[in-house]
């Protein structure tokens, strides 16, 4: 089986985000109209950023979040309306340049957006109250995803939100069929998870011990499958 480090699979989402697949995604995270495809993935992304903000608190006044993954911002904006100081970090400088594009020119209850290129393990962005991570570690092995949230939960104070892709028949059948493509020519591919695997990996990560599993949401719209899962400091 082949087996890809966190850094090589970083190298490759940065490249496809940032050069392949910018006007895609663009138009994805736009109001543009959008065949079947498209749209059901653009109302399944919608559906899991609600689902996500609505395990925030509704007043973020004061509140550190960092928005791991952030790609054009949408997130990151939200959460500044309700008052948190946010920092938006994604891999690709081309979608933070379109993320700061869209920011508004003021939020109500004084939030602000901080956007940065980069890797959102980077310990220089500090501490955070929240961290979420939407649809950011679906390309990674359960291994090193769990690893990644582990890093996050060292500099995490309150709680930390993040999806992962579960498996099922269909996203075999799709990861199967894209490696038949050269490797130039295909997306980074998601990485299917099993449930139970990975809420033992949690469990007996010893970074995560002093944090406990919360709520979990699975949201499906056509081509679109992912669940999100709370982890809560004790």
């Amino acid at each position: 089986m082949e087996q890809i480090t966190y850094l090589e699979r970083r190298g490759e989402i940065e490249t496809y985000f940032d050069r392949t697949a910018v006007q895609a995604w663009a138009r994805l995270t736009s109001d543009a109209p959008l065949g079947r495809i498209r749209s059901s993935v653009r109302e399944g992304r919608e559906q899991m950023r609600r689902t996500l903000l609505s395990w925030l608190p509704e007043d973020l006044t004061g509140a550190r979040v960092l928005d791991a993954g952030c790609g054009t911002g949408a997130l990151s904006v939200e959460a500044a309306r309700r008052g948190a100081d946010v920092t938006a970090v994604d891999l690709s400088p081309t979608l933070i340049a379109l993320a700061r594009e869209r920011q508004p020119t003021a939020c109500p209850r004084g939030g602000r957006i901080d956007f940065r290129a980069g890797d959102m393990l980077d310990p220089t962005l500090g501490r955070f109250d929240f961290v979420v991570g939407m649809d950011s570690l679906i390309h990674y092995p359960t291994a090193d995803a769990v690893r990644v949230v582990a890093g996050l939960s060292q500099r995490t104070d309150t709680a930390l939100l993040f999806t992962f892709a579960p498996s099922n028949p269909a996203l075999l059948a799709f990861r199967a069929v894209g490696r038949m493509f050269p490797r130039a020519n295909r997306a980074p591919w998601i990485e299917p998870v099993a449930e139970r695997a990975l809420h033992h990996r949690l469990a007996v990560e010893p970074m995560l011990f002093h944090w406990q599993r919360g709520r979990t949401q699975r949201i499906a719209s056509g081509f679109y499958t992912s669940q999100a899962l709370e982890m809560v400091k004790r």
